[in-house]
């Protein structure tokens, strides 16, 4: 299944459509109705092996997540994440229960449930298309920060007490996020300051270290009675932006990691949904999808972001773009294992609403960030430099192997020209399969590899001016760049 899922994903890149879909498709072929007639209904089984998966993904998307493009959005997307979910919500419930007929309860939780983004079905669609940071750094940290509130309106919901009490769920959930935000940002520095100073003996530790301490993260937040999904994602964020040693390493092991929770958290959702009992719930999904998608997500964009003066272009892309994806699946085993009422009805109307519009919006957001003219803005930004350290133990000091993209502006540079901090050099250049040590007047080009030797106290300095003159080229400093 794992070398089936890997074709899959070159198939889905192909066409468009997000990774899940394709995924969710070979747990319904192997399935009871499919196939192989494999019978799986372990809903309780389905919930854990999905908490265990969805920490390991938001701990790959914060070790991903550059801080330097979210920072200016972190207000808008909290904001969005929060004020805008619990509109989104009470919107969509309201049209679940007038307009499907569904009692209170269930329309809660299947308000709760739709409104959780997912940021691997936005960023898989979007591969192609260059977008502005203002907007991909909003849908990125908002998919990073809502599920932890969406899953304790869930859990909320699906108890058998009363839910007319807004104002304490509310102030619940307020305390839950402060706390899971708290520790998550100690924990993940904590571990990075240790990270940092101590020279493990292979670097193939450093990756499983990171992850550990992410999943410590989760441990500790959850035990202290807060957000364990917040604080693993914003303790990977400190880590992904903390400039460990092997850092490139351990972002290819956390994204491998991600990928294989992924495939089987996607296969196993595919495995519990019964394909025959879900044609009497085809039009009450598609009717609560049209209300999310139309009316519930553009308010709650319109609601967050006008505030921060955000333009009516980036809003309308980040409405459409307001894809589901695992997350919500997941939550809807959350009723079926505390046994509410409709639990059945409600994991199948969750389970072909995410299927029909993602299938409806994935394929058409890049169309629409193009129509919008914000498809082609960014393309003359500067790629990242592409930097991994290896720590120097007895000589006391960092070996960075630097790697200049295509669009760097690097490219035409002089060594000389770096201005390297004292205490730092370029001493080898490896160019088209050969290697030479560079004269200072050696011009760098386009696919070099450059390894440079700094010492402990100039490390930072040197990996900061490294990244600076690749972005704004040799008058990085004059420019402004730090």
């Amino acid at each position: 299944m794992l070398l089936v899922a890997v074709v899959a994903v070159r198939l889905a890149s192909r066409s468009g459509l997000p990774t899940l879909l394709i995924y969710l498709a070979i747990g319904v072929v192997i399935g009871q109705d499919g196939l192989f007639g494999f019978t799986f209904d372990d809903a309780q089984l389905t919930e854990v092996l999905g908490y265990a998966a969805l920490v390991v993904i938001l701990a790959d998307g914060g070790l991903g997540t550059k801080w330097h493009e979210i920072k200016p959005v972190v207000p808008a997307a909290a904001v969005l994440s929060t004020v805008g979910l619990l509109a989104s919500v009470f919107v969509t419930a309201a049209a679940a229960h007038w307009l499907v007929g569904l009692e209170w309860r269930p329309s809660l939780i299947i308000g709760a449930v739709v409104s959780s983004t997912d940021a691997a079905a936005v960023f898989s669609v979007l591969r192609n298309v260059s977008l502005p940071k203002r907007v991909t750094g909003v849908l990125e940290a908002e998919s990073g920060f809502n599920d932890a509130p969406v899953i304790i309106l869930v859990a909320a919901f699906a108890t058998t007490g009363p839910v007319h009490q807004w104002y304490r769920l509310i102030g619940e959930m307020a305390v839950e996020l402060a706390i899971g935000a708290a520790l998550g940002v100690a924990v993940g520095w904590i571990g990075a300051y240790g990270l940092k100073r101590v020279a493990l003996p292979a670097s193939g530790l450093y990756p499983i270290a990171v992850l550990a301490i992410a999943v410590a993260a989760y441990a500790v937040g959850a035990l202290a009675h807060g957000s364990g999904f917040l604080a693993v994602y914003l303790a990977s964020l400190v880590l992904g932006n903390a400039k460990l040693p092997h850092r490139p390493a351990t972002r290819g092991f956390a994204e491998g990691l991600g990928w294989i929770a992924q495939i089987g958290l996607f296969v196993l959702l595919g495995l519990l949904v019964t394909p025959h009992e879900l044609g009497d719930d085809i039009v009450p999904a598609i009717v609560i999808g049209l209300f999310l998608t139309f009316v519930a997500r553009p308010a709650s964009v319109v609601l967050s972001l006008t505030p921060f003066r955000t333009p009516w272009r980036d809003q309308a892309l980040m409405s459409w773009a307001g894809l589901r994806g695992a997350v919500p699946i997941v939550l809807a085993t959350i009723p079926m294992v505390s046994g509410t009422a409709d639990n059945k009805r409600i994991f199948n109307i969750v389970f072909v609403l995410v299927i029909f519009y993602t299938l409806v919006q994935g394929p058409t957001l890049p169309w629409l960030a193009r129509s919008l003219r914000l498809g082609e803005a960014g393309l003359g930004d500067a790629a990242d430099l592409g930097i991994e350290s290896a720590p120097l133990e007895r000589l006391q000091g960092h070996l960075l192997s630097v790697t200049i993209p295509d669009g760097s502006r690097m490219h035409g540079v002089e060594i000389n020209e770096l201005r390297m901090p004292a205490g730092s050099a370029v001493t080898l250049v490896v160019r088209e399969g050969s290697s030479f040590v560079p004269s200072p007047t050696t011009v760098l080009r386009r696919g070099d590899e450059l390894l440079v030797v700094a010492t402990d106290p100039v490390r930072d300095a040197a990996e900061d001016r490294l990244r600076a003159v690749g972005r704004g080229g040799k008058l990085a400093g004059w420019l402004g760049e730090q």
